[in-house]
């Protein structure tokens, strides 16, 4: 099997190439480093009950008002309380660069929100038609804002969120102009039920509704979905009413395609054709602002770079990850949380927040720098592999 890398080593400078960046980019105003970041619990009414969503937003600089895109996480293993805040930090720096405000919302029963999470086992339909109804109380929620205009709105989702986006989609909200569903579904292996047959009669049901187009990402290598389901899903949808188009394309990772939306190296794979997608349906796509950049600590002296027996709570494995870490190009980022969990990132705009960020998906809790480029930045001299302490507060 040929190597995918030489196709998105090519996607990536087509991508640095082909994005509209103005030649006098240095006086385009410059996103702040903490991109205007806030958390807030957002308190919001679904039928005659409320719930408190713990919600992350990205507001571009200005009074708006904005274009807003809902971003609907998917769903990790385990206890969804423990999940940590989804930020999203690649793919909503690309939405804030362009104007739009950008909104996080963690459903009932994620993380640090009220409510509880249904499992969806068999019922795959109903139990997306029940997180949709949460988006929608959100969505009315949002359009009240002065800064958000109430009819510009895109929504995004990535695997159970992808399929919550799709049923929200469905409900004929005002303003809602497109969606993006990059991996959505719900995979139900265990269940005892014929999952899959339920997911694409779920999508049917959907398309019989919706009146907004969609634009679809799945991978061929996807170890979830494969390469037939997701078309059996569009075609049922299609057939149904439902206006949707397929992008297929190859995993970053093995068989995961949902790292397209947060890694940097994604971005030439979903960007260009949303771009094209945003533009049909009236929403912008220009550049308004540059990138801010996280802060970058300094030189440590905690050790050589190479020596990668000294990295703090990591096991044989992830020392092996920080290894393969050094051959990538520059600009690089690694880090590393007390759990010995570990992200890195290469590339984009900004490869120290999102080495933090896939770092912190995957702990559930903080993480800090170890390495950027070719210095070792991390400042707690005192640990080590057995160390037992947590040098750094959660955030």
């Amino acid at each position: 099997m040929r190597s995918p890398l030489p196709r998105l080593l090519l996607a990536v400078l087509t991508h640095l190439f082909s994005t509209g960046v103005p030649a006098a980019a240095e006086e385009m105003p410059q996103l702040p480093a903490r991109l205007n970041e806030e958390v807030r619990m957002l308190a919001i009414g679904t039928g005659s009950s409320s719930v408190e969503l713990e919600t992350t937003l990205f507001v571009p600089p200005g009074p708006g008002p904005f274009p807003l895109v809902v971003i609907n996480h998917g769903r990790l293993s385990g206890d969804p309380r423990f999940d940590p805040r989804a930020r999203y930090l690649v793919a909503s720096r690309e939405f804030l660069q362009r104007g739009y405000l950008v909104a996080i919302p963690m459903r009932p029963g994620f993380s640090k929100s009220g409510g509880s999470y249904v499992v969806p086992r068999c019922k795959i339909e109903s139990n997306a038609r029940l997180q949709a109804e949460t988006i929608i109380a959100f969505l009315r929620e949002m359009r009240r804002r002065p800064d958000v205009d109430p009819d510009r709105i895109l929504l995004v989702g990535e695997s159970e969120g992808g399929m919550t986006a799709m049923a929200a989609a469905a409900t004929g909200f005002p303003g809602l102009r497109g969606v993006l569903n990059l991996a959505g579904g719900a995979p139900q292996n265990g269940a005892g039920c014929a999952w899959e047959e339920s997911l694409v009669e779920a999508f049917a049901a959907f398309g019989t509704r919706s009146t907004v187009p969609s634009l679809w990402f799945y991978a061929d290598d996807d170890s979830y979905w494969g390469r037939e389901l997701p078309q059996r899903m569009l075609r049922a949808y299609r057939d149904a009413g439902g206006q949707a188009a397929l992008v297929t394309h190859v995993s970053l990772a093995a068989g995961d395609a949902q790292v397209i939306f947060t890694s940097p190296q994604g971005i030439p794979i979903w960007w260009p054709e949303s771009e094209r997608f945003l533009r049909e349906i009236g929403l912008p796509t220009e550049l308004r602002f540059s990138p801010g950049s996280t802060p970058r600590p300094q030189r440590s002296s905690y050790t050589k770079l190479d020596d990668s027996e000294a990295l703090p709570y990591v096991d044989d494995h992830r020392s092996e990850l920080y290894r393969r870490f050094l051959g990538l190009p520059f600009p690089r980022a690694f880090a590393i949380a007390t759990t010995g969990n570990v992200g890195w990132a290469q590339g984009g705009p900004d490869a120290l927040a999102a080495a933090l960020d896939n770092c912190e998906r995957a702990a559930r809790r903080s993480c800090a720098l170890y390495a950027v480029d070719d210095e070792v930045v991390w400042q707690f001299a005192g640990t080590s592999r057995s160390a037992a302490t947590d040098p750094f507060r959660e955030p």
